[in-house]
């Protein structure tokens, strides 16, 4: 039974691993909690706050869970974002569990459906990356909502999804480069 050379099982394991790094499409709750839509208490309680330090990748899905007895969600364009229009959304969704796959790299809008609430702060940035912001070693930055809005936008938690992937590319290449 001929086996792999060192080389070979090298490659394979490279190979594995950026394949997982890449290729998994994550769900993202909105917010990381199912109550997270709604007007935020503080400016540093700000679901941009969330999204800053979250990284988004075409195929990803963004998740709301919300009452849709007294909330919806509208997608809209910059310009409704920062004034607060609800008149004119892209779409708008209100079923209380809205999933939205995220099909483009750039920047998604989103502001509450109920009357006053955008103005209180109740909106969000997603800003998808595009494939070449992926680097060798790991997925780099996407821009942040400040850069796409204004300074206004805050930054919150990356994701234990995306930590976990870009720390077990480091550990098979950590091993890869010891086996050579």
């Amino acid at each position: 039974m001929a086996g792999f050379s060192r080389t070979e099982a090298c490659s394979v394991l490279l190979f594995i691993c950026l394949f997982l790094s890449f290729s998994e499409a994550r769900d993202h709750l909105v917010g990381g909690k199912s109550d997270a839509w709604r007007i935020p208490s503080s400016e540093s309680d700000t679901l941009n706050h969330w999204a800053q330090k979250s990284r988004f990748l075409i195929g990803d899905s963004l998740v709301w869970e919300y009452d849709a007895s007294k909330d919806s969600v509208l997608q809209v364009t910059k310009r409704d974002y920062v004034t607060c229009n609800t008149s004119s959304p892209i779409e708008t969704y209100t079923g209380g569990s809205t999933k939205l796959k995220l099909e483009h790299s750039g920047p998604y809008y989103f502001i509450s459906g109920a009357e006053g609430h955008c103005k209180k702060g109740q909106k969000l940035i997603v800003v998808v990356m595009s494939e070449k912001h992926r680097h060798v070693l790991g997925v780099s930055p996407a821009p942040s909502p400040a850069e796409v809005e204004g300074p206004a936008v805050a930054p919150a938690p990356t994701s234990a999804a995306g930590r976990l992937s870009g720390g077990l590319f480091m550990v098979v290449l950590g091993m890869v480069l010891v086996v050579m």
